[in-house]
Parts: C-alpha cells; structure tokens; sequence
C-alpha cells in the first residue's frame, strides 16, 4: 500500500495493519515466554503490542479490541511486577487472544462477540481464580462496554486511566494514521506491486546495457582526437615547406587561417571528449546503483517465509502431547521474494512432519535420557549462489526396520532386496507418492501425500532435497534452492560463435584440459578429476551449434552437476562470470531443448542461459544412441559413429520392422515411430540423415509431418522418402507437392527399389 493509498484508506484498514503487525511481535514474545516466563525484555516487548493495540483500537472504535487487549495487558503487567508466574494455561490464553485480536481486526466474524465474552471470562478466571469471573470481567453482550467506563484491574496503586489520555497508544498508532510502516533498522516500508517492481528491475536493467553504448563513441571521439592531431602536424610541416619555397602572403594567410580554424576545434575536441567521458563514467555508475538497487527490492530476509512457523510448531506438539520448541538460525539471510512464497508450503510440510515423526513423546523422551522438550532447528545460510536449508530434528530419527517391512508390504521391492538396501537408498521411498510409515491416518498424516509433494515443490524451484537421520539421535532434511528465479549468477562461455551461460549453482569448476589427458574408455571420452572418471561431450553438438575448429593443444572444459550427474562440456571460450537478469522466454515457443531461459549482457548481446537438468538428459540420450561426437585434438569435432541414420514413420508394425530390417541389414542406424505426431517429436529431438514416412496415419498423417519438417528452419534440408500403398498419380503428386524428394509404392519392397532409393538420397551406410 502507496502512501496515498494509506492516506485514502479507512480507519479500519488501517487498524487491521496495526494489528498484524503488533499480533506478530506477541506471538514470538509469548512463545519465548513460555521457555523463560521471566524473561523481562520479552515481558515488556509483549506488554507496549498489547498497550498499542488497546489504544489503536479505542481510536478506530472497535471496542471488542480494546476489552481483549486491556485483559491481556493486565496478564503481561501482573507477570512484570511478580504478582503472577506466566503458567502454560497463560500462554494459551494469551496466544488465543492474539488470534482474537487479528480476527477483530478482520471484519466479517459474525461469530466474534460471542469469541471475546468467552476469552473475557477465560481470562478473569486465570488472573483471579476465586472470584466470580462473569460479572467482574464479562461485559454485556450489546453493545460491548467502554473500557474506560469500568474500573481497571490494576493493583489499587495505580490510577484508573483517564478516557482520552492514552498517550503511549496515541503515540504508537501515530505512525499508522500517517501512513507510514516501520521495518528494520527502523525504516520505512512501503507496498509495492509485484509488477511495478519486476517493471522497473526490466527498465534499470535496461538503462545499465544502455550506457555501454557511449564507449563507441567515446572511442570514436578519441580517433578523431589522434586524426586531428595529424592533421594539425601535417598542415605545420606544409606551412614550412611553403615559407621556404617563397610563396604569396595570401597563399601563406590561409594556411594560417586554416591553422587557427584546426586549433580551435582542436580544443574543441579534446573538452567534448573529456566531457563525453566524465558523463560515461558517471551514467554507468549510476545505471549500475540503479540496477543493484532494484535487484536488491527483490530480495527480502528468511524471516519473512517464518511468520507464524514457530506458533504452529509450539501448538501441534501441544495438540499431540508433546513439548517441542522451534530455534531459527539464519533469519536475516537474504532470498528472493519469488523463491520465498514457494518455500512456504514446503517447509510448513517438513516442520509439521518433523513434530508428528521426529519428536518422540515425552515418555519416550525421558526413557532416552533425552530433555522433556523437544528441538527442532532450521538453519538458512548462503552457499554458492544457493540457499541451503537445514530442518533438523532431535527426535527418534527414521525406524529403519518398519520402513523395510512397509517398503516390502505395499510391494515396492522384494524382500531379498530391501534387506541389501543402504540406509540412503531405504530413506528415498519416503519420497515416494503414497508411501507413509503411519498405519492409521489422522489430522497430521497418514495420507502418504507428503514428501513427495514437498520433493516436487523443491525441484519446481529447481533445487534439491536429501533426508539423512541418526537412529536414536535425529533427522535432518537438506534443501538447495536458487536465491533468486529472477537474477541468475552464471558463467558466460562461446559455443559456435554464440554466447551462452551455465548457472553457477549447477559448475563443479572449469579447467583448461590438455589434449593428451583425453582417454578414451568403452568409445567414450573421458578425462581424470579429482580420482574419477569424468565424460566428456561437445557442447556444439548438444546445442546443435557448428563446431569449431580446435587449433590449440588444450580445450577449455566446464565441468557440470546435477544431483550424482557429472559431465565435462567442452566450450570454444570462457567469457566469464556475470549476474544475468532472467528474461523469461515466449510462452509460445514451448519447452526450447536444453534452453531455460535469455539474458541480456553489458554489450546488449543476448545469450541464451543453460537448462542444466535438460543438457544432461540430452547427454544421456546422444550416450544411449552412440552418436556422441568425439572432440579430436587439434582438429574439427567428428561424429565417432559414422553410420547414417534413418527415421521410418509408419503406423503399421509390419511395414515398420520390414523396413528397419531391410535397410539395418545394409548397416544403416535405424530409429522408427508410430505415427506422424511421434515422428515429429523423433525429429526435432535426434538428428537424422533420411525420413521415410507413410502417408495414411492417426494423429498426423505423412503429409502434415513434411510441410511441418519443410517450414523449420533446422529440418528443411533433410531428405525425405515417402512410402504409401497409394501409388496413383494424384498421390504421388500430392506428397512431391508437400516437399517430398521421392515417392515409392509399398508394392516395391520386394525388389532393392528403396535400398536403391535410400542410396540415391543419402549415400551409403557408412558417411
């Protein structure tokens, strides 16, 4: 909410503010008071959210406000000067009357009134435990009454607060009535909307890559400078031979003419150049604060996802007989507001598994040797351009023996298996959809939709998840996740003459490999890191980029992981290290292959940045076929499998295995599909030397696959066969029409009319 919104806005709305943010501070307080009741700083942090909302409350009117708040400001005073020890009871009423006052805060509860009579008389029964409660404490049920009209409950000590002189509250509600919120470090905060502020991240990106086309023409003014200065000395040694040579006064009037006109633009020249530059320097500096201003609006601490974390921890284990309590290290750690929002889900999901599976109860606790309260522990930290999460447990940790019984009950894995399963291995089925250790569902668990759901939140985020546990001691899942969605920290390389980046988060390291370390293991290049064998691929190949020539004796390699995936990539060039802003592509492109997402560099080129998860899965493929491409020392990059490849499109199974076996046999690799659409998908996925198709299929017929396959721009060039039992002349014109190269009637088959045709086309088997 603008600061003309705040002012816009009504007393209520701006009440509702107040309270969520005074409800905040009460609950952290009563949560640290129930571990320490007599925890004086808290006491009194509790006591002011309590005495502000009372009187921001009287300001508005809402008198069921000023009742809860006046009776929870008398708990907290009596707890302060020691006429009351702050029991658990206390702090569930309290906590109760905390979330009574954000729902009076939210209009709307037809139910409230009757809410704050019960809590009224709750409370006069704790603080007085022999008196009659409701006629001391419980107002009428309509209208409720002034607090001022009735006397306080405060020892006789202390006088009855006048109406209209609550000037601590005034004071506190002052800030909300101007408008303004206070954050940390005591700053002001204001709203702001997502749009508005992805908005002006897009335009200081912007500005940033536009001052760096002042360096051309700083660059061309400092040319001209040295062309002038020639200029200027070549007019001196003319003017010189012209004196010696004798020549007229006018002649030797315009040279001096032209000397003073060259002279001054001369000086002219140099300040217009140093000008340019003093501007240059300055607009990129601040272009630069702009942008790392903007981005820094994006990011906001841990803390914010936390809000209310604690509370739900402390009232599920009271729900479920146990004491357990949540420690937070890491708060101010700086995330994304994007990734924020994601995560809350999660980790509600992992904080309330932890309390239901992790903490034992306290019998079991003290059998243990364990404190009555239970830990848990989430730890936020950078690392890498990464947020890593830690949630801890000091609980039981995983019963290994019930999970290998229910992982063979539910036939998951055989009994024999299961029995030679590592502890990590066991620990996965966890994630499975469905699987749950709980024999009996409740309102907590048992549905078996848990871990997997917080599995595909997290790889949403593109991060990563891992369960290890102590027996005995505890578990404890890991979390990775990007800090931001919007700013990427990546290394910029050159495939193919084009700039690409690869996340940080996702490089093991880079290195310059010599040609010589290159061995060669079951056809596939390797090379030795740190006592292991690492792959190593093209990335020209797996970006469909044209190879490069390798004149060096060493090739720069950029070694990459996912999860337990470790692959070398071997790239033209590394540019270097930049914080790219991610500019999402067209939806209507779809899924690019191995393409996340485009950036912007300081040049305004544009370079594409890695799909890392994707990259590696294409790797696995090209491995799966043999086609992986060979990096030659010293020379260009050879495909290692030679064999010419043909895809076979038909929707009959026989046609499909008479022409794989016909053309396999003359040692053509062979792929087939089913029909047009799968072809298609074959197609843009492989590279292929030859398409035969049929024409009459389901989902696509032959005729759409071609016109498809001649519009792209990648695919046009491929030769293309087509084989149909359709063998009139109006056919065979149709599908030469679409783009076909040759056209050939199934009736063929019985003599080499297609290995003759596939020849003429392609050539032989081996390229």
């Amino acid at each position: 909410m603008t600061p003309e919104q705040m002012r816009d806005a009504s007393l209520l709305e701006l009440f509702s503010l107040e309270a969520e943010a005074q409800t905040q501070v009460l609950s952290a307080g009563l949560l640290a008071l129930e571990r320490n009741p007599t925890q004086a700083d808290q006491l009194e942090a509790c006591m002011r959210a309590a005495h502000s909302l009372k009187g921001a409350a009287r300001i508005v009117g809402v008198d069921a406000g000023v009742s809860v708040a006046h009776v929870m400001e008398d708990c907290l005073v009596g707890a302060q000067e020691g006429r009351l020890l702050l029991r658990p009871e206390h702090i569930d009423a309290l906590l109760q009357g905390t979330d009574l006052l954000m729902r009076i805060a939210t209009p709307g509860d037809a139910s409230i009134d009757a809410a704050v009579q019960t809590f009224l008389v709750q409370m006069a029964a704790l603080l007085d435990p022999g008196a009659e409660p409701a006629p001391a404490v419980t107002p009428p049920p309509a209208p409720l009454p002034e607090p001022e009209s009735r006397p306080e409950s405060r020892p006789e000590s202390q006088p009855v607060e006048p109406p209209s002189v609550d000037t601590e509250a005034e004071a506190e509600a002052a800030p909300v009535r101007a408008g303004k919120r206070i954050g940390e470090g005591g700053e002001r905060v204001l709203r702001v909307t997502a749009e508005r502020l992805n908005s002006l991240l897009d335009l200081s990106s912007k500005s940033l890559v536009e001052t760096q086309r002042l360096k051309p023409y700083l660059a061309t003014l400092q040319r001209l400078k040295r062309m002038h200065g020639q200029s200027i000395r070549a007019l001196d040694g003319l003017k010189q031979q012209l004196e010696s040579s004798g020549q007229s006064p006018e002649v030797q009037d315009a040279l001096a003419q032209a000397q003073r006109l060259l002279g001054e633009t001369q000086q002219i020249l140099l300040q217009q150049a140093s000008d340019l530059d003093e501007f240059g320097w300055q607009a990129s500096q601040r272009a630069q604060l702009l942008y790392d201003t903007a981005l820094a609006c994006r990011m906001r601490p841990f803390a914010d996802v936390l809000t209310g974390q604690s509370r739900m921890v402390r009232d599920l284990g009271r729900s479920l007989g146990k004491q357990v309590r949540l420690d937070i290290d890491g708060e101010k750690t700086q995330v994304d507001r994007d990734v924020l929002e994601k995560l809350e889900a999660p980790l509600t999901h992992l904080l309330r598994n932890a309390v239901d599976h992790g903490i034992e109860s306290p019998e079991r606790r003290l059998v243990a040797g364990k404190p009555l309260e239970g830990q848990i522990r989430l730890r936020a930290s950078h690392q890498a351009g990464l947020l890593v999460l830690e949630i801890s447990d000091d609980g039981g940790g995983v019963d290994l023996a019930h999970l290998r019984q229910s992982i063979v009950e539910r036939q998951l894995s055989p009994a024999q298996t299961v029995a030679q399963m590592s502890e990590a291995e066991l620990l996965t089925f966890l994630f499975l959809p469905g699987f749950s250790l709980r024999d009996r569902v409740t309102e907590v668990s048992g549905r078996g939709v848990g871990l997997d759901a917080v599995q595909h939140m997290v790889r949403q985020l593109r991060g990563s998840i891992e369960l290890t546990q102590t027996s005995g001691q505890g578990s404890c899942f890991h979390l990775e996740v990007p800090l931001t969605l919007s700013v990427v920290r990546s290394l910029v390389v050159e495939v193919g003459a084009e700039a690409y980046a690869f996340p940080l988060a996702h490089i093991e390291r880079t290195m310059e490999l010599p040609a010589d370390a290159i061995v060669q293991i079951e056809g596939r290049q390797h090379f030795w890191h740190e006592g292991r064998h690492i792959g190593l691929v093209s990335a020209s190949q797996l970006l469909n980029r044209p190879p490069s020539q390798a004149d060096g004796q060493s090739i720069k390699v950029v070694v990459i992981r996912e999860r337990e995936m470790l692959y070398g990539v071997a790239v033209e060039r590394l540019i270097g290290e930049r914080v790219l802003v991610v500019m999402p592509l067209d939806a209507r492109l779809g899924k690019v292959q191995d393409i996340s997402a485009g950036a912007l560099l300081d040049d305004g080129a544009v370079v594409l940045i890695i799909d890392v998860e994707d990259l590696l899965r294409s790797v696995e493929k090209l491995l799966s076929t043999g086609r992986l491409e060979r990096i030659e020392r010293g020379q260009r990059s050879v495909r290692e499998a030679a064999r010419k490849r043909v895809l076979v499109v038909d929707d009959s199974l026989t046609v499909r295995e008479l022409e794989r076996k016909l053309l396999s046999n003359k040692g053509y690799d062979v792929a087939v599909a089913v029909d047009g659409m799968d072809g298609w998908n074959a197609l843009r996925s492989e590279d292929f030397d030859l398409l035969i198709t049929d024409i009459d299929m389901p989902r696509m017929d032959g005729i759409e696959l071609v016109t498809l396959l001649r519009r792209d721009s990648r695919l046009q060039s491929l030769p293309v066969m087509v084989v149909s039992y359709k063998d009139r002349e109006e056919d065979r014109r149709r599908g030469l029409d679409a783009g076909a190269d040759y056209y050939l009637a199934k009736a063929s088959f019985h003599d080499d009319a297609l290995l003759d045709a596939v020849v003429e086309l392609i050539g032989g088997a081996q390229g």
